[in-house]
């Protein structure tokens, strides 16, 4: 299905991400580390102490505004409200499919209050659309159209790319990523990571925050613990779609004693 219908309400209550890739769970991550060294030498060099204020820059940083709009500035919480199944059509890649399917089981584990899981039939509301790296420039005009394509490339030049639709409430209803499979295990992790997850919200990348993959200038190939900081604050059931900057500082101090808690048991750490 097309990313982003026509009519000008659809355009009223839309959300857009597109990220620009500059290279051409516990019991997960040890085996897939293994076949990609780049991941490897990351996972040991990784940051895993930040104090609250370092993690809360990046969650307000990146779940308000967004980095490439249609609509405006949007300084609201967006995310899903309810069960987030991913699908992978396109190029038949099934060893890409494989590696999709690990990254979606290693967010599940990872982020206390989200389900998502890879769909069991058609019907998912996250799209992933596998492409050839010749075919990328293609598949985004046809997505977002000739002159958005344009621009597109003109501010990103991407090699993978996101973006959701949301309501009125500003609950998600569907995201689509594009992924290239032609560009290395490691690049393809990288991708795969940053634009899911930030096609569950987090929408708007940050130069500022050298600790996040929603960075431009970090790359990281898995799902570092910084980043499940921001997701689990995002998705704990007391951050709300639509909740301001003001409403979600006045819930913030109970949901990072939880969010702590979580992502320390989950990936072993000592518990500040």
């Amino acid at each position: 299905m097309p990313a982003f219908p026509p009519s000008p309400r659809a355009l009223q209550i839309l959300a857009v991400v597109l990220t620009a890739t500059a290279f051409g769970a516990l019991d997960w991550r040890p085996s897939a580390a293994a076949e990609v060294p780049g991941v490897v030498m990351r996972q040991r060099a990784e940051k895993k102490t930040f104090t609250d204020g370092e993690i809360l820059e990046g969650f307000f940083k990146t779940a308000f505004g967004a980095e490439y709009h249609l609509a405006g500035r949007v300084d609201r919480i967006r995310k899903y409200n309810g069960p987030v199944r991913v699908i992978a059509d396109g190029v038949n890649r099934a060893d890409r499919k494989a590696q999709l399917a690990k990254v979606v089981a290693e967010i599940a584990s990872h982020v206390q209050h989200l389900d998502i899981a890879m769909a069991e039939t058609g019907d998912a509301n996250v799209t992933v659309r596998l492409v050839r790296d010749r075919d990328l420039n293609r598949t985004i005009a046809r997505f977002y159209g000739a002159e958005r394509a344009r621009e597109i490339h003109k501010s990103l030049d991407p090699q993978c790319l996101s973006g959701f639709r949301k309501n009125e409430k500003f609950e998600i209803e569907h995201s689509d990523v594009i992924l290239t499979v032609d560009n290395g295990d490691f690049t393809f992790l990288d991708c795969a990571y940053e634009e899911l997850l930030q096609s569950l919200g987090p929408i708007n990348d940050t130069s500022s925050v050298p600790w996040t993959m929603f960075n431009d200038n970090v790359h990281k190939g898995f799902f570092d613990v910084y980043d499940q900081y921001i997701l689990n604050i995002l998705y704990d059931p007391r951050i709300k779609a639509g909740m301001t900057v003001q409403e979600v500082k006045a819930v913030l101090p109970q949901v990072m004693v939880d969010v702590r808690a979580f992502v320390a048991k989950v990936n072993n750490l000592p518990l500040e």
